[in-house]
């Protein structure tokens, strides 16, 4: 048996902490990491009850129930930590004790460097190794195997019988073995790339010398599974993904504007709420349609359901049918193995707002008419229907009659759309709410920036006036933002001269246009001349952002990479 001096030793070197109690909830053993983590004096703790040490701990009811808690999470002050408890039974199958595996989730504890064998005590010690997740490998000073827990042999898949006895290269197949490397060096390593056991299994290890009484007596390695690691990883990153586009985020509140025509689609809007019809919004970019979808899915029933929003203009063709529909196992090369749910499926209950509805292929459209008609999909590669009950909001910039006339447009897709229409006008039909806009958008540019902008003055509000906008609320919102930025820290108002010189400056563009209506060309000629000279007026404008242009346009990004083509700009 080894002493007790030798087992606090290893305890101590071990990166989690550990608490252990008795059956009097009395704390029995407890070690540095636990100590540190706890911020106590272990030895003023032991013999303590748990209870008085670690506030809300779970051991009591472990010791009651005889029932493990694992992946507990529990705050202590400004740290988090995640725990395991498990019960520790002697050889009659009695609870003689608990114990508590823990650490601290905000940051990677270093790895012990004191570990030996242990034999004293030997039931408890195996209960706080199996407790952990990771792989544990503990070889001797002469490299030969003496401890492997349950997750070693989960993750490297080999047994006690493969590797206790044996040289520590007996696990690796590829790579060279750490626990070499620290008896040569009596340094710790860590981050070692390798692949072990007959799966050659990817894996990361970290691992540290065994010194006790200032000699080194071995080697202790922790092994994580990286396919673990990134599996999660890739299932974090999907949930983040879906989270930007899961969540509606505004109401009918949030919509600003006190104006006749705004009131009158917020009151279509709303009605539209109230039931599962089908909303197309109609208006030009910018002014604000999403917003109004989120406010429906908000109002209505579905409000507790996902929303999700889809833009049918940044999907090409050939993703558009697998990311709306789904696709099924092999469907096409790259198919993820056993298919993927289309965003129909994962909209189910919920709603599903098409963004840029008219940008679709035709064969798009009649998969989205048998949705609408038929309240099911089919997954691309696969034949059977599968119902959806999804409430679908849709939204354009173009003129879907005209659409329907050129035969872009299925005609039965668009009376399916066009079942409630609700127009949202743009801003220069609106222009009374211009000063309720420009006061939200000083409120929401001064959080942003840390600015303490109060208002704007009567002449900068006069050239806001006289602007048509062809960008809308979006345009609008832009120049509040850069007029911001013009400010010197100390200002407090907006005034003319914080404005880019563009907007102040129309008279002039309207005289420029004149001349050139003026001129003896061909009608054609001079229309080309005039959109060449928009098209380059606005990218200046917008600091040369595609996007963004395109949207003031009222186009698509693909329409104006086609016209930046066709006009060499």
């Amino acid at each position: 048996m080894l002493s007790m001096n030798v087992f606090r030793a290893i305890i101590d070197s071990i990166q989690d902490g550990i608490i252990a109690v008795d059956l009097a909830e009395r704390i029995i053993i407890i070690n540095r990491s636990a100590e540190k983590l706890l911020k106590i004096d272990r030895d003023a703790a032991l013999g303590k009850p748990v209870g008085d040490v670690v506030p809300n701990t779970g051991l009591p009811v472990v010791l009651r129930t005889g029932q493990p808690e694992l992946n507990q999470f529990q705050q202590l002050e400004d740290t988090t930590i995640v725990t395991n408890r498990m019960p520790v039974f002697d050889s009659s199958g009695k609870i003689t004790a608990a114990v508590a595996v823990f650490r601290d989730i905000t940051e990677v504890k270093h790895l012990a460097e004191e570990v030996t064998n242990l034999r004293e005590l030997h039931s408890l010690l195996e209960a706080i190794i199996n407790s952990t997740q990771d792989a544990i490998s503990v070889v001797d000073s002469e490299g030969r195997g003496i401890l492997i827990n349950k997750a070693y042999t989960r993750i490297v898949g080999l047994t006690k019988e493969d590797v206790i006895g044996k040289p520590a290269t007996v696990d690796i197949a590829e790579g060279e073995s750490v626990h070499y490397q620290v008896l040569r060096t009596g340094e710790p390593i860590k981050g070692v790339p390798m692949r072990v056991g007959p799966n050659r299994k990817e894996v990361i290890v970290h691992a540290a010398p065994i010194i006790v009484g200032g000699k080194l007596k071995g080697s202790v390695a922790v092994i994580h599974d990286v396919s673990e690691i990134k599996r999660l990883t890739e299932e974090l990153d999907y949930v983040k993904r879906r989270m930007r586009h899961l969540e509606a985020k505004y109401s009918f509140d949030d919509i600003i504007g006190k104006s006749r025509a705004i009131r009158e689609a917020m009151e279509a809007a709303k009605n539209a709420a109230g039931t599962n019809v089908t909303v197309l919004l109609r208006g030009e970019s910018g002014t604000g349609k999403e917003l109004f979808a989120h406010a429906i899915h908000n109002s209505s029933e579905r409000r507790h359901n996902q929303f999700i929003r889809v833009n049918c203009a940044a999907l090409t063709d050939s993703l558009l049918g697998s990311e709306l529909f789904g696709y099924a196992d092999g469907a096409f090369t790259g198919a993820r193995r056993g298919g993927r749910k289309g965003l129909f499926e994962e909209a189910n209950g919920g709603t599903i707002f098409l963004d840029e509805i008219g940008e679709i292929g035709l064969n798009h459209q009649a998969m989205l008419l048998r949705v609408l008609n038929e309240k099911e999909i089919i997954r691309v590669g696969e034949s059977k229907p599968i119902p959806v009950n999804v409430r679908v909001i849709a939204a354009t910039n173009i003129n879907l009659e005209k659409a329907v006339e050129e035969g872009r447009f299925r005609k039965d897709l668009y009376y399916r759309l066009n079942v409630v229409p609700i127009y949202i006008p743009p801003l220069r039909e609106r222009k009374e709410d211009i000063p309720l806009l420009t006061e939200h958008f000083i409120k929401k540019c001064n959080q942003e920036y840390g600015r303490a902008v109060e208002a704007v003055d009567e002449e900068a509000l006069e050239v806001l006036m006289d602007y048509d906008w062809p960008g809308n609320i979006r345009e609008l919102e832009n120049v509040i933002s850069r007029a911001i930025i013009n400010m010197k820290f100390g200002e407090t108002v907006i005034g003319k001269k914080h404005l880019p010189r563009l907007y102040f400056n129309q008279n002039e563009d309207k005289s420029e246009s004149i001349a050139i209506t003026e001129h003896s060309m061909p009608l054609k000629e001079i229309l080309k001349d005039v959109e060449k000279k928009t098209i380059k007026s606005v990218l200046e404008k917008v600091d040369g952002n595609r996007n963004e242009a395109a949207r003031i346009l009222g186009i698509s990004v693909r329409n104006l990479f086609y016209k930046l083509k066709k006009f060499n700009l």
